[in-house]
């Protein structure tokens, strides 16, 4: 993403995907492919050239939990760096929690009040909560959406009642300390980001995206809870035809309704706003408020995993790294 940050907002300009799909071609350690790491490779040399094209300098390079929980994980950063000159970071979900957590405090303004921030990714559930700029604490949870659906929902499909019950019980057990704190904190507003909400948020009656981010758009659990025996019924195939389902994410979407309908369900959490900024937008708001220092001191530790010196002091909750969907 190119974005025009002259004004304190970050308003973007362009926007340009490569699709890797590299938590589909993953080695059974986890380890990423040689094949993979040059389409990596491949992706982040066009992304430097797009950012050189557009006058926007060397772009923000950083990767998810498919990179981070890989066993060749820093072969894979120093490769790229190597051949691109990008250096790519890996960030702990922690603090990919907390620049998401800012993205959205910032399209949600103050008004919001006490604020709880839920993103489903690949590989992790990042969640946080906070009253004011950054949040006060901030959990990554291995609950992503392609995760579970690989260790649970890969052998069958539609997928057997006995491997969905094994799913909600993992899905309860990891969440239980998270859930009981946002039930005593008792946040004034809940939002949601990324992609897997916002196609469950299609599927149960939001605009589509087609109509801007101005739209309003909510997720209810009581719509969600309703969709969630429709999901499993359906093959992935027959789920890619269902509003906002795309073909690409049909076969995870079950699983990133379960997580999100239990989220919901143990946090007490009737509505969920959807919300259009998260980490991107997140990073460039640092830059803009904290100078482009914050970015570079985050890169010069790239090779060795960001120190959490580098994660603003407030507590918070540590959990297990994870493997995850897709590099950004």
């Amino acid at each position: 993403m190119v974005a025009d940050t002259g004004s304190g907002v970050p308003l973007p300009v362009h926007t340009e995907k490569w699709k890797l799909r590299l938590s589909e071609q993953l080695e059974p350690d986890g380890a990423i492919p040689e094949q993979s790491v040059r389409q990596l490779v491949r992706a982040v040399s066009a992304a430097d050239a797009t950012a050189l094209r557009w006058g926007a300098g060397g772009p923000m390079a950083f990767a998810t939990a498919v990179v981070r929980a890989a066993p060749n994980r820093l072969d894979v950063l120093r490769t790229v760096r190597g051949e691109t000159g990008v250096r790519l970071c890996t960030l702990p979900g922690e603090v990919e929690a907390d620049l998401t957590f800012l993205g959205a405090r910032r399209w949600m303004g103050w008004r919001a009040g006490s604020l709880a921030l839920f993103d489903i990714g690949g590989g992790s559930l990042e969640v946080a909560f906070g009253r004011g700029r950054l949040p006060d604490f901030a959990a990554s949870l291995p609950l992503g959406a392609g995760r579970l659906t690989r260790e649970f929902l890969a052998d069958q499909d539609p997928p057997s009642e006995e491997d969905l019950r094994a799913l909600r019980r993992r899905v309860r057990h990891q969440l239980r300390d998270v859930a009981a704190r946002l039930r005593w904190e008792g946040p004034r507003m809940a939002v949601a980001t990324s992609r897997t909400f916002q196609q469950l948020a299609r599927l149960c009656g939001a605009a589509p995206g087609r109509q801007g981010v101005f739209v309003a758009r909510e997720l209810s659990r009581r719509d969600l809870r309703r969709s969630l025996p429709r999901l499993a019924s359906l093959t992935a195939a027959e789920r890619a035809r269902l509003p906002g389902v795309s073909e690409p994410r049909a076969l995870q979407s079950l699983a990133g309704a379960v997580v999100g309908h239990t989220l919901m369900k143990l946090t007490g959490i009737k509505t969920l706003t959807i919300c259009p900024w998260a980490i991107r937008e997140g990073m460039l708001l640092r830059c803009v408020e904290d100078g482009g220092s914050w970015w570079s001191e985050i890169a010069q530790d790239s090779d060795v995993e960001v120190p959490m010196g580098m994660i603003p002091a407030q507590s918070r909750v540590v959990a297990p790294e994870t493997g995850a969907e897709s590099t950004k």
